[in-house]
């Protein structure tokens, strides 16, 4: 029986002839007895695999440390604990920022060994902040790290199953999966996977050996090869001309990323300026400049999601925090009785992540020019079910248009733009709706062949507690639209999901249809 050896890359023709027929091929023994790279060897089982020369035997799960450049560090100057001892019972009672300008510690290193030395009565802090040793024997952890630091050196990895149950649990305070530069150890998961050959795999390789094919032919003569003659003498690899060659992958932009641009250069085109702001947002920005009442249900828990560090800004631009709070408090000058509850000032300064894509015409008002037109593609985030029109992070189309002679009838033509122009829609209808902010109010729809009638989003006219606390004086339309949800209608898909698809031939699809 012949083989086509010419399909065998020299690593899988290595690998063949050197593995034993009812041995148990590993990574590590294809690297030591071959000198092949990891790298190599996952290539060689994959290719061997596939072609159903070699199967898989047996999976080991291993845990593994390995010391990070922070862990050298502690071998080479001794870990932070030992080192402030050391320090202290030289240069006698310091300061936590002495100590650590001192050993050239970070603050909170030191902190942190401080507090646990001092539960093991260790050292221990004087009325006046000095730290003090009280005694010098050092906790038995502290011993087990150094040689767990002196060990990974030498070995490079620490295998969990060769250790102890000290050594384990010294190692679970001192490791970090993710982040490890902060940390002396870095833990890898690896499966350490073992194969054999398969009959066929068998026959291959004896085929080999008769044929003495060996790997080592060469594939490709160089400009060096020919002027030193060491191609002679030399077996060539013979090549298959019938293998179908590389596919070439062009590059090309994501087609739901083309269109959030070409949406920008359609609305930059019909002299829109174009506005953005951070991800993060004060709860004023976010609601109470947009008229929202702090007790509003849109700011419960389960609707926005808070930034837990830093929980609140330092300060809010004035004045537009005072006529706002006014505003909501008791109208101010906008002709309105407002809400009618006390402001809270601390609630206004809390961080969230922006919920709604308005916060961008909220924060323009106060420096938008009159007469005036603006927009902008915001991401978004809010607690939401997850399913074929609705994300717990979506993209947003936010605009405002500020002048004196702009009415509903200018609104409704934008709004017939966006669902027929950039949507693609062919059935499109408006609906009366609420909004703290805007008066009167309307929700566009538009129709889905697949999923039917959902909402595109919202507008309306700003109301004068929007407005005039932001030194505006004109009527401002605004509009707040699921740009996501209008991606579906114009590229022809069925489920929101299928824009951040991870499924990259399904992109590549999805563009050539585009430009077919």
């Amino acid at each position: 029986m012949e083989f086509d050896v010419k399909s065998l890359h020299p690593l899988e023709i290595k690998l063949l002839r050197h593995a034993g027929e009812g041995d148990e091929i590993t990574a590590d023994r294809i690297m030591t007895e071959l000198s092949f790279k990891l790298g190599q060897c996952n290539q060689a089982f994959s290719w061997l695999s596939a072609k159903g020369y070699l199967k898989e035997s047996k999976r080991i799960s291993r845990i593994l440390y390995e010391i990070t450049e922070l862990g050298s560090e502690y071998r080479e100057k001794g870990v932070p604990e030992a080192r402030i001892v050391h320090y202290l019972k030289t240069a006698g009672p310091k300061k936590m920022p002495e100590i650590a300008s001192a050993l050239g510690l970070q603050n909170k290193d030191v902190g942190s060994a401080f507090g646990q030395l001092s539960k093991e009565n260790v050292l221990k802090m004087d009325t006046e902040k000095n730290v003090t040793v009280v005694s010098d024997k050092l906790p038995e952890r502290t011993a087990i790290l150094t040689g767990l630091l002196e060990k990974a050196s030498l070995d490079k990895f620490l295998d969990d199953d060769l250790l102890s149950e000290a050594e384990r649990a010294v190692l679970k305070d001192n490791s970090k999966k993710r982040g490890a530069s902060a940390s002396p150890f870095r833990v890898i998961e690896r499966d350490d996977v073992q194969y054999v050959l398969t009959e066929e795999g068998k026959a291959v390789k004896k085929y080999l050996l008769e044929q003495g094919v060996t790997g080592e032919e060469i594939g490709a003569v160089t400009p060096e090869m020919l002027a030193s003659g060491s191609w002679k003498g030399k077996s060539f690899r013979e090549y298959n001309i019938n293998t179908p060659p590389n596919r070439v992958l062009l590059g090309r932009r994501n087609p739901y990323g083309e269109y959030l641009q070409w949406v920008k250069d359609k609305l930059s085109s019909l002299g829109f300026e174009e506005f953005d702001g951070p991800l993060v947002e004060t709860e004023f920005w976010n609601g109470d400049a947009l008229f929202m009442p702090q007790f509003h249900s849109a700011r419960d828990i389960h609707d926005v999601y808070y930034i837990k560090n830093p929980s609140h800004t330092k300060k809010i631009e004035q004045p537009y925090l005072d006529q706002v709070a006014a505003t909501h408090e008791n109208g101010w000058k906008t002709g309105s009785r407002g809400w009618g509850y006390t402001f809270d000032h601390e609630f206004t300064r809390r961080q969230v992540m922006r919920s709604q894509g308005t916060v961008l015409s909220a924060k323009q008002l106060h420096k938008a020019k009159v007469p005036g037109k603006y927009f902008g593609v915001a991401r978004c985030f809010r607690y939401d079910q997850v399913d074929a029109t609705h994300g717990a992070d979506f993209y947003q189309t936010e605009g405002i248009v500020l002048g004196e002679d702009v009415n509903l009838r200018t609104l409704l033509g934008l709004l017939k733009m966006f669902a027929e122009e950039i949507a693609g829609a062919e059935e499109v209808k408006y609906v009366p709706g609420y909004f703290p902010f805007t008066e009167p109010s309307i929700e566009v729809h538009i129709k889905h062949p697949v999923l039917g009638w959902f909402e595109l989003g919202g507008s309306g006219i700003f109301r004068p507690e929007v407005t005039k606390a932001m030194g505006i004086d004109v009527p401002v339309l605004a509009w707040g639209l699921g740009i996501d949800r209008m991606a579906l209608m114009h590229l022809g898909l069925n489920d929101l999901r299928e824009l951040f698809t991870p499924d990259i031939e399904s992109v590549r699809l999805r563009r050539k249809n585009e430009n077919a």
